[in-house]
Parts: C-alpha cells; sequence; structure tokens
C-alpha cells in the first residue's frame, strides 16, 4: 500500500527537540527526541544553545529515518511548532551572535521599564504607552521581562557591540525556518510579543510604525511578517545535506507551541477550549474578535487561523514542578527516578506518579503547594510570587507532597479558568486536555474534580504540538483545510467530576487567600534580596 504524503513536524519545546511524521488526516507515525539542556543564570536570566537545537533536529530526522524509511522518504513538506517569546541576535550570515535568550528570561525587565516608563504608570511602564499597545495589539510587554521587547532591550542595552552586528532579531520558530530555507521571515504569531505589529484585522497583520518607533529597536532588524501556512520555501540544499531530505522539500511557516497546540487539539470552532499541560500551560480558545482582559492577562491574539485569534491564559510553570520535585527533591536512589525521567520516558514515570497519587486523600491530608516556581502570568502577572507548601505536619508523607503539586497545579488552573470564563462570555462545560502531562490520568481526573467539568484527554496528547504542526503544513500544502479538521480529531479517556469535587471548593478559597496574603510578601522578600 502506498504510503500517503508526510509532513515532518518538527516540535521544538523547553525540554528539547522532538518530530513526528504525521499524514493529513493527523495520523501521527514515528516520534523521536533528544533533550536540549536549559542554562539558568544568576539575576534571571535563562537561556538554550540555538545550535544544538539544530544538531538534536538531524539527530531525531535520523532516527526517524532509520524506524520509519518509507515514512520519511514520503516526505514532501516540513512545519514547525517551537516555544514562544525566545530571542536569538544574528547576523547578515544567519549565524546566532547570542544564546537564545529564553521566554523564562527577566533580565530585561529594568531595561523595558527606562524604555517605555512615564507617569502615570503600571509596573514602571506608561499608561499612555500601553494605551496604545492595547489597542493596536491587544496585549503589552510582560512587566517581568519575559519576552523578546525586552530581550531585545537589553541586547541593545548590555551587549552593544553586539546590537551593532545584529541584522535581524528572530523567535525560535523564525530561526529554525531560517536554518531550514535560508529566508528571514516572522509569522503573524511568534512577533507577537515583540509588541510592535497593528493586529486589529486578523487577516491583515502588519508592523505599526508608531510601535517600532517607540521600540528602541532599529526598524530594520524586525523580519518581514508571513502567515502560519505561507509556503516560505524548499529545503535549503545545507538544510538539505544536513536532514537527509531532497531539496524539494517544502517548508511551511508552522506556529508557536500555544497556537500550533490548538490546532492539534482539534479545537478549531469558536469558544472551544483546550488545556495544555506540559512545562508550563495554558486555557486557549480560538475567538472571532480581537479582546483584552487588562485585569487578568488574558487576551485573544494572532493564529494559525487567518479570520480568528486564540484567546490564550497562560500559566508559567505545570509540569515544571513535576521536573523539579524530581530533580530537587527526590533522592538519587529514589524508586521514582529508576521508574523513567520524565524529559525521556515519560510515560513510565508518570505510571509511577499514579500509582502514589490515589493512595492519598483530596486534599493531600491538609497540605496545599502553590505552584508558582518562576512567577506568573495568568490571571496575574506577577515575577514575584514563588512555590510553597503550606500546613507540613510530622505526619506529612512523600506521598502528601507529590498530590499537593498536582492539586496546586490545578487550583491554579481554575483561578485561571474564572477568567477565562468572563472572557468567553459563559462558563467552560466541557475542555481537551493535551500535553505530555495529561498521560497522568490522576491528574485529569484532579482537573475534572477541582475544575467541576468534564475532562475529554486527547488520543495521543504529547503529540499534540506535532500533529498541530502537522496540520497546519498540511493546510499550507492543500491537502485539507482547517474546517476538515474537527472531524479528524480524536479524543480518547473522559474524565467527569467525582465525590472529591465538593472538597476542592473550600480548598479553591483557601488556595485564592493565600495569594492576596502571601503576594507582598513575595514583593518584599525580593525587595530585600537586591
Amino acid at each position: 500500500m502506498a504510503i500517503a504524503r508526510q509532513v515532518l513536524a518538527i516540535d521544538l519545546g523547553t525540554s528539547g527537540m522532538k518530530a513526528a511524521l504525521v499524514a493529513a488526516d493527523g495520523t501521527v507515525t514515528g516520534w523521536a527526541e533528544r533533550p536540549v539542556p536549559l542554562r539558568v543564570l544568576p539575576g534571571g536570566g535563562a537561556e538554550q544553545d540555538p545550535l544544538a537545537w539544530w544538531t538534536a533536529l538531524a539527530e531525531v530526522v535520523a532516527d526517524l529515518g532509520r524506524e520509519f524509511p518509507e515514512h520519511l522518504r514520503a516526505v514532501t513538506t516540513i512545519c514547525s511548532s517551537t516555544q514562544g517569546e525566545g530571542t536569538i541576535a544574528v547576523d547578515a550570515a544567519g549565524e546566532p551572535l547570542t544564546p537564545c535568550i529564553s521566554w523564562l528570561d527577566m533580565r530585561g525587565a529594568a531595561h523595558l521599564r527606562r524604555q517605555f516608563g512615564g507617569f502615570p504608570s503600571y509596573g514602571g511602564i506608561s499608561i499612555l504607552k500601553i494605551a496604545r499597545w492595547l489597542r493596536l495589539t491587544g496585549g503589552m510587554p510582560s512587566v517581568t521581562g519575559k519576552d523578546p521587547a525586552a530581550h531585545m532591550l537589553l541586547v541593545r542595552d548590555e551587549m552593544p557591540a553586539v546590537y551593532a552586528r545584529t541584522k535581524t532579531f528572530l523567535n525560535v520558530l523564525d530561526w529554525i525556518n531560517l536554518k531550514l530555507t535560508g529566508r528571514t521571515v516572522a509569522t503573524v504569531d511568534s512577533i507577537l510579543t515583540s509588541w510592535v505589529t497593528d493586529n486589529r484585522r486578523a487577516g491583515d497583520i502588519r508592523y505599526a510604525p508608531s510601535l517600532v518607533a517607540a521600540s528602541g529597536i532599529d526598524r530594520d532588524k524586525f523580519p518581514p511578517i508571513v502567515r502560519c501556512t505561507e509556503v516560505i520555501g524548499t529545503l535549503a540544499p545545507s538544510a538539505a545535506d544536513h536532514l537527509g531530505l531532497p531539496r524539494s522539500v517544502q517548508v511551511v511557516a508552522g506556529a508557536i507551541d500555544n497556537t500550533a497546540a490548538a490546532i492539534g487539539a482539534g479545537t478549531v470552532r469558536d469558544n472551544e477550549p483546550h488545556l495544555y499541560l506540559g512545562t508550563s500551560s495554558w486555557i486557549a480558545a480560538h475567538v472571532p474578535a480581537k479582546k483584552t482582559d487588562v485585569g487578568s492577562g488574558i487576551a485573544s491574539i494572532p493564529c494559525a487561523l487567518p479570520d480568528r485569534y486564540l484567546m490564550t491564559a497562560l500559566q508559567a510553570t505545570a509540569g515544571a514542578n513535576l521536573t523539579w520535585l524530581r530533580d530537587k527533591i527526590v533522592e538519587y536512589d529514589d524508586p521514582l527516578l529508576s521508574a523513567g525521567h520524565i524529559s525521556r520516558d515519560e510515560g513510565t514515570i508518570f505510571d509511577a506518579f499514579d500509582k502514589i497519587i490515589p493512595s492519598v486523600p483530596a486534599g493531600a491530608d491538609g497540605v496545599l503547594y502553590m505552584p508558582w516556581l518562576y512567577g506568573e502570568r495568568a490571571p496575574v502577572d506577577d515575577p514575584h510570587l514563588r512555590a510553597g507548601f503550606l500546613n507540613i505536619s510530622l505526619e506529612t508523607t512523600r506521598s502528601d507532597l507529590l498530590r499537593a503539586v498536582f492539586e496546586g497545579v490545578a487550583l491554579n488552573t481554575r483561578w485561571m479558568a474564572k477568567a477565562v470564563d468572563r472572557f468567553l462570555g459563559a462558563p467552560m462545560t466541557s475542555m481537551v486536555i493535551t500535553g505530555g502531562a495529561a498521560r497522568s490520568s490522576s491528574w485529569c481526573q484532579i482537573f475534572a474534580d477541582v475544575l467541576g467539568i468534564e475532562i475529554r484527554r486527547d488520543a495521543n496528547p504529547v503529540a499534540v504540538n506535532a500533529r498541530g504542526a502537522g496540520w497546519i503544513g498540511a493546510v499550507g500544502a492543500g491537502m485539507i483545510s482547517f474546517a476538515d479538521i474537527s472531524d479528524l480529531a480524536r479524543d480518547g479517556d473522559v474524565f467527569t467530576p467525582g465525590p472529591d469535587q465538593a472538597a476542592y471548593h473550600e480548598i479553591y478559597d483557601v488556595y485564592t487567600r493565600l495569594h492576596r496574603r502571601l503576594a507582598p510578601i513575595y514583593r518584599r522578600l525580593h525587595s530585600a534580596g537586591r
């Protein structure tokens, strides 16, 4: 039987490089991955090596070729999904002048305040400038410094020699596309958090001259903008040789991870939400209009659908709390480690978690966990928040702590979901859950109980970004249309609220009170540490 045309779907997350072979009907054949380290630096820095991504990409494509040679030979299109809000300065030859300044990096916050300060202000940013951003873009730079608007200013002010040599600032997706095709572009979603675009018409995202002029960055250092489904070229000779693929393979621009996940989850209808559960997490839904909820930090932004926006509410750390627990708390000879490594064999370690979690009653024997390991984005944008356990006693066990971590992320999601309900104009009653951490059945049930809604697990949650990239690539290549995707999507297990739902109502009330009480303390602690 002839193998259908395949899209080589690249999925570059914070934890590493992944790739899969995706058919137009959403069938995912093969999966390969390589970890890529994240360097956490003093002063709020976080970086990755883009050349390590490129090396890892060749390795995962070679893995797919060894295991699925006929499917790899059927590849006619490449399309990528990547982490967003990273920044790489590249020279005229397309070579990186800096590591990728990660979406976790907060070093640019002070430079952002200097560039955009004024009276009256919010978080050190001029209210008048914020009003202009909201009118044109729908959002504003994060006062935490965790997006390219601040990253570029960090390079300009602290690395002037690098800034002078910089031809273009590229997001993660843009740099991968440059390496694949030799063409420098940004997509409508990758350029968003440079905060220099006019997003008022979904089908015509363009640079806003007033925002570019105010950005403090030279106009010619911003790349041209294309749609996510645009075919931006074929493989450059060097890329074809690097990947072992024909030069005739076409490259579709692709999307950043939250955009791709919304497509990969099959949630392409208006107001149809999904919860992505990975290193970070988010609730997202396509909506027909540009809109912003300033108080909760939720906005609808440009996306892969050409006539729609994507409402996104981001939780800074979700699965990262489990990684922290494993890497910093669990002992070297612990059976949880022998069960598997989250970034390499997530299934087995989630199986281990699922054996432990049900042994602890809802409420984790009174232990509460706040999952703010690296600040928070929604429903509050606060870089000072930090994680913590509350109400530990001599009787508290490690199993209690583990369940408390799972519950803490779910409670934070409920807090965020309240703002999402307001944004969408009606309470959510059902939601697709996807992303690598959604493979934990215990966690899915906790989400159903805490949120009080039906949770429908993606049939293959770990592949959601790759599937989304595959479908975006298939649309760009003319294999399918976005309207086909709802019928192609597949749900797996369904989790409904159980008897534990009642217990979580009171726990949630305590959780939100904790934020109100602790936020001023965290600000004082961070002020004292400077």
